[in-house]
């Protein structure tokens, strides 16, 4: 076995080595310097010497608390409220900055529920770091399924032999060739709030009742505008992954079940869609690990705005690294991502064992 792949694939080797050296040098070794900046101080220019803290970056990053607050009261023990008839409670600064609370120093509100008289504040010591990860997984939990489906039943269409059926899948195609900065642009341009193209599409369709919107100056609606642009824009490369798996089933199969009487829904259960398992899987993880590295369209449409609404783990990363210069903080994101896909893919690995 050696011999053979050293003598007589020394060409072979020989074309895989600088592949093997650009992988080493851009993806393996950046990795190991992350993991070990991420247990330092390290800034990107700093007159400061580097010094080990430890796990200080990922306690910053991960630290969570839960603390009540009751109402407050006046002398007779009646509870105040303010102008609006809200119940009064005492300011999360109270605790956070408290000498008797060393252990909440320098956290900060991040969301908070009540139950009865009682609020039940949840503060965390990065409150963005945070919102960026329950966006990631927010997309993620969304434009997987979401963009997964419809690339299917855009194969569906497409699997048939109809006049100028091509054409169709070039039109299909076109948003992935097209480079997703010049994407978020356009996308930009047709969100717009003042003259954008989807407030007066819509507003002609509703005759004028239809009231325009910032829809990416807007928290509510701005992380959402962001997941149908993503899902148009890469859900032709998945459909021409489909169509790959489609192409791939015996004709004789759909022969068969019609032969047996089978409607299209049959046909689709007992036929398609196991011949579509480990097409399936591919689209999946190939999708989640896009939608993990979400950042050029919140870095061209949001920058991460508004009130860190469309914030991402890799946008966070980039932005503590470059724009903060705090390497440390950046590179501790970049490992805690990297965990988080690894998980998530020997669970996927685990679920489709043996299929």
């Amino acid at each position: 076995m050696a011999s053979k792949l050293t003598t007589s694939n020394r060409a072979g080797w020989g074309f895989a080595l600088p592949g093997f050296g650009l992988i080493a040098v851009f993806i393996v070794l950046p990795f190991f310097f992350a993991f070990y900046f991420s247990l330092t101080n390290q800034r990107l220019i700093s007159p400061n010497p580097t010094e080990y803290v430890g796990l200080d970056n990922y306690r910053s990053l991960l630290g969570l608390a839960v603390i009540t607050l009751e109402p407050e009261r006046d002398d007779a023990g009646q509870i105040l409220r303010d102008a609006d008839g809200a119940i009064e409670y005492p300011r999360v600064r109270t605790i956070t900055r408290s000498d008797d609370f060393p252990q909440y120093r320098g956290m900060r509100e991040w969301f908070r529920w009540h139950s009865g008289d009682t609020a039940r504040v949840v503060i965390a010591s990065d409150v963005v770091f945070m919102k960026a990860l329950v966006n990631t997984f927010l997309f993620v939990l969304v434009v997987a399924p979401v963009q997964a489906g419809l690339a299917l039943c855009l194969a569906l269409l497409i699997n048939q032999r109809l006049r100028g059926i091509n054409i169709y899948r070039t039109i299909y195609f076109m948003p992935v060739v097209v480079s997703i900065v010049v994407v978020s642009l356009l996308w930009r341009f047709i969100y717009d709030g003042n003259d954008g193209l989807l407030n007066n599409l819509l507003a002609a369709l509703s005759f004028g009742a239809f009231e325009g919107r910032d829809w990416l100056g807007d928290p509510s609606t701005a992380l959402g505008s962001i997941m149908a642009m993503s899902i148009w824009q890469a859900v032709g490369f998945h459909m021409v992954i489909w169509l790959s798996g489609l192409q791939t089933i015996s004709p004789t199969l759909y022969e068969a079940a019609e032969i047996e009487g089978a409607n299209r829904w049959q046909t689709f259960r007992y036929v398609t869609w196991p011949g579509l398992r480990n097409t399936a899987v591919l689209i999946l993880i190939v999708i989640t690990m896009q939608c993990f590295a979400l950042f050029a369209q919140i870095d061209v449409m949001t920058n991460g705005g508004p009130l860190d609404s469309t914030q991402t783990l890799v946008f966070q990363a980039v932005e503590r690294g470059y724009g903060r210069q705090d390497i440390s903080g950046g590179s501790a994101i970049s490992v805690i991502l990297f965990l988080i896909v690894l998980s998530i893919s020997l669970v996927q690995r685990w679920l489709t064992r043996g299929r």
